[in-house]
């Protein structure tokens, strides 16, 4: 019977008494007549627009009292059975975006607290730790633009402007964020490998690579952006902020370099983890603590240098249980990383530590002093967060 044939039959039905709703047709079901006053069920239709729906939810219509139909229909529970629909998504894919806005949000506040540490004390300023402090903004600015866009992603839909800045800060903020990785690592590398002397790059040098070749990087992508945007014929796509749709060649411009930052990082590592191994079995000390203090410099720089972007590269391909399992694993550790770089550099940092300590006691001897009226106590500092230490020795003492 198609739609015609249905229409008609709805139409011609009498209501069997008067004051009663009569028959209706919606467009998409066939409401019969009904007493006043009843909100009225029926199965939901099966198939819309080439789509099958899910007969075993129920629609419903309100007969009022007066004997009129309601103005709308409720098919708010007749949902569609392919679970790819863009208004229904797969639970798993909800599932991810849980975790990551959860590791997102935990990272921001671990990374918040941090860089107002490294940058409250004076005693914790030096090029170590200022490299430090820009990784951990990266994150900072990537992980809240992420939730920005997310947020707001169907509104960005309707706004092209929003969407372009966006859309371009959060692919910046993520490239500093590699680029500042590859900093932390060329920095230990000098330091560790010994091929360069520190003073042979300066902190300028090192600002440039970290927030200026990612944008001069992302330039290139944008006019990219835009000629391909006037080059394409489907106006539907670029009212639509074509800019957050994954292009097959323009996207290459951003993530070549990072994957060679990542790439180069590995290198480091390795050559790290190789002198630190070597000067440990030169020490005098036991085969099992050798191998627990390479390890723990191992697991410190993994997150520093973005070794668990290539931890995270390859998983199941297929749908799955295990691949679902894949999903949540990855979206934590990535989601993380912010804060785990939190906690081993700054929150169970000796440095820091020593800068509480050294500060707590200051406070305390003023306190005293006030209270007790007793001479002035001088303190001296004994140590300096600049003077350079054994990266062998700052390494395996961590954590």
């Amino acid at each position: 019977m198609n739609i015609t044939t249905i229409n008609n039959t709805c139409e011609t039905e009498k209501s069997p008494n008067p004051g009663w709703c009569p028959s209706l047709w919606d467009k998409l079901l066939c409401w019969k007549t009904s007493k006043p006053g009843v909100l009225v069920y029926q199965a939901c239709f099966n198939e819309l627009n080439g789509m099958k729906y899910d007969t075993s939810q129920n629609a419903s219509r309100y007969c009022k009292s007066d004997g009129v139909w309601d103005e709308h229909s409720d098919y708010m529970h007749c949902r569609p059975l392919e679970t790819n629909n863009p208004m229904y998504p797969d639970p798993s894919v909800v599932y991810t975006s849980y975790f990551y806005y959860g590791g997102y949000t935990i990272s921001l506040v671990a990374l918040v607290a941090a860089v107002s540490i490294f940058v409250y004390f004076k005693d914790l300023r030096c090029l170590r730790n200022t490299i430090h402090t820009n990784l951990m903004c990266t994150y900072i600015l990537s992980d809240f633009t992420w939730i920005l866009t997310s947020t707001l992603q169907e509104w960005l839909a309707d706004s092209n402007s929003a969407c372009v800045l966006l859309t371009f800060s959060l692919h910046y903020f993520v490239l500093t964020n590699f680029f500042w990785m590859f900093v932390e690592g060329l920095y230990l590398y000098i330091l560790v490998v010994e091929t360069f002397t520190r003073e042979n790059i300066k902190l300028r040098v090192y600002m440039f690579i970290g927030w200026g070749i990612p944008l001069i990087i992302m330039i290139i992508w944008s006019i990219a952006k835009i000629i391909t945007s006037l080059e394409t014929e489907d106006q539907e796509r670029n009212d639509s902020c074509a800019w957050m749709a994954p292009h097959p060649v323009n996207d290459w411009i951003y993530q070549g370099p990072a994957i060679l930052v990542l790439i180069v990082n590995l290198i480091f590592l390795s050559k790290i983890m190789w002198v630190l191994i070597t000067k440990l079995r030169s020490a005098n000390s036991a085969e099992t603590q050798q191998y627990r203090k390479a390890s723990k410099a191992l697991l410190v720089l993994i997150p520093l240098l973005g070794v668990t972007y290539i931890l995270t590269m390859v998983g199941p391909t297929e749908s799955g249980t295990y691949a679902n399992y894949y999903s949540y694993g990855r979206a934590t550790l990535l989601s993380m990383q912010g804060f785990m770089v939190a906690i081993f550099y700054c929150f169970v940092n000796s440095e820091v530590k020593n800068t509480f300590k050294h500060h707590f006691l200051r406070w305390n001897d003023a306190r005293n002093l006030r209270t007790s009226g007793s001479r002035r106590f001088t303190y001296s500092k004994d140590w300096s967060p600049n003077t350079r230490w054994s990266m062998t020795r700052r390494l395996t003492s961590q954590v």
